[in-house]
């Protein structure tokens, strides 16, 4: 029973926290334009991908690491 008096105490604390960061988050606008960062990776991997297509049909050999799927 006396560990009640630990554990609400923190949970509150815990809570209040969390709810904190999230706030934080929020009023910085991290959650502003989530597909755009979804897209920007993709694009990234599209980009790496056409320049090795188009030194290839120059002749020039690079080494293109393996675009993942996941």
């Amino acid at each position: 029973m006396d560990i009640l008096f630990l554990l609400i105490p923190l949970s509150v604390v815990l809570v209040l926290l969390i709810l904190g960061i999230f706030g934080w988050a929020v009023t910085r606008g991290q959650f502003e334009d989530l597909d755009r960062e979804g897209e920007r990776i993709l694009e990234d991997d599209m980009v790496k991908l056409e320049n090795h297509q188009e030194s290839r049909k120059r002749g020039h050999e690079e080494s293109l690491p393996p675009i993942s799927k996941k």
